[in-house]
């Protein structure tokens, strides 16, 4: 066993008799240290806001913890790379979910791991919990299920539903890919992409791509390329299917703008990138290996661009740039959905905020002292403070105008003057 294994292992054991397991706990917000306060906290003082509830069930935003909390949902059937573990492993991961969206973004949120497997199942399961929660986060569950899942689950709830493992990576590549158009002088209908990976989140991918106006998308499987020809495909993969003569991987990648991988290492060789257009770039997403390693693809040809899922490279892709801040501002404003309008605000004011000067904290974060706005920086830090200000606000503002968001009469300034406060806490 490594010590970093060990060291991970012992992390979420208790400190001591008084500690708790696991990462997360209860917070109590209200003080309960007299007979009054124990009244007013339960009975009988508990009653009236029960009463006001039963009245305008709205007034749950104001009077429990809703507003503020996410509950986070899995099956364990595609855990984190790890794969179809069962519900119970895949906790670890959910309430590590729960401790991003605390750190990051100050949102509550809770663990939910079902043991039931079955689409109808899980969809009734989290339809009837759904009003107790502000959002529901859904993680971990295998494709083609989740999608269907997702699906109803949104027209069903009157809360938004998330799928992060579908939309996570989509938000954060879509905004590389915007600043990358930029740098390049190309433009959206004009880019060859291709996706080597045609699970939850390439499927997302691809759909977010198209929204920016990307026409010319090819995209693969373990099989290869998914063209009209094959009959093994589910709904939404034949969504994709192309009449081409392309079949592999190689094929796919001569004269592309745009590598996306989502399957696993090595899936990405030297001639493949060669063979890409001119300032091509690569999101090489497999964790912990890369599709391709940077500094091989680099020694290539130093036209590129190109991100991984890791930390220990520039241009990370990581889902926590994203869905704490897309529920932040979603919450703030009380959204019955979260739209299409929502999720590309958000890939905008991440591609904007990438432009910004760096603030030193960030940079003696990562280490680096070249963190401008280049090829070695098109997405945000994790460790920006202003994420929360420049994401949120914008999901809340899209909410707005989108028709989703119960509150009237939000007061936009106000709220990003909020926004600041709560990211410096």
């Amino acid at each position: 066993m490594s010590t970093f294994e060990q060291e991970s292992l012992d992390y979420h054991k208790a400190r001591n008799q008084f500690d708790s397991n696991g990462k997360i706990g209860t917070l109590i917000t209200k003080p309960c240290d007299t007979v009054k306060e124990l009244a007013m906290a339960y009975s009988p003082g508990v009653a009236y806001p029960c009463l006001e509830i039963e009245k305008d069930i709205n007034t749950a935003y104001d009077y429990t913890n809703k507003g503020n909390l996410v509950a986070v949902i899995s099956d364990g059937t595609a855990v984190l790379g790890l794969g179809d573990i069962g519900h119970l492993a895949g906790k670890p991961v959910m309430e590590g979910k729960c401790v991003l969206f605390k750190a990051f973004a100050h949102v509550d949120a809770v663990d939910i791991e079902l043991n039931v497997h079955d689409t109808e199942s899980i969809i009734a399961t989290v339809a009837a919990i759904a009003d107790t929660f502000g959002g529901i986060n859904l993680e971990d569950i295998a494709a083609p299920q989740c999608f269907e899942i997702e699906t109803r689950l949104k027209e069903i709830c009157n809360v938004p539903v998330f799928h992060d493992d579908q939309h996570g990576t989509a938000v954060i590549t879509t905004a590389g890919l915007i600043n990358a158009l930029e740098m390049s002088g190309k433009k959206a209908e004009d880019l060859k992409v291709a996706v080597i990976g045609a699970g939850a989140s390439g499927i997302a991918c691809a759909n977010m791509y198209k929204a920016l106006g990307v026409k010319n998308i090819t995209m693969l499987d373990s099989k290869g390329v998914i063209h009209t020809g094959r009959t093994d495909l589910n709904a939404q993969k034949k969504a994709y299917a192309i009449d081409t003569t392309d079949r592999t991987p190689a094929d796919a990648a001569k004269n592309a703008d745009m590598l996306l991988g989502l399957s696993g290492p090595e899936q990405i060789s030297k001639e493949m990138v060669a063979s890409m257009a001119k300032n091509p770039i690569i999101f090489a997403c497999a964790n912990p290996i890369p599709e391709i390693m940077p500094e091989l693809a680099k020694s290539v040809r130093d036209d590129l661009i190109i991100g991984t899922g890791r930390s220990d490279f520039a241009n990370q892709v990581n889902n926590v740039l994203g869905f704490p801040f897309i529920f932040r501002g979603a919450l703030d404003v009380r959204a019955t959905k979260i739209t299409e309008n929502m999720k590309m605000a958000a890939s905008r004011a991440l591609a904007a905020l990438a432009k910004e000067p760096v603030p030193d904290y960030v940079a003696k974060a990562h280490n680096r002292s070249d963190m401008v706005y280049g090829k070695e920086y098109i997405i945000p830090s994790p460790f920006d403070k202003r994420l929360m200000e420049w994401v949120s606000f914008a999901v809340a503002e899209a909410a707005i105008a989108d028709g989703v968001a119960q509150v009237k009469n939000f007061d936009m300034a106000a709220y990003k003057e909020r926004l600041k406060k709560l990211a410096n806490q």
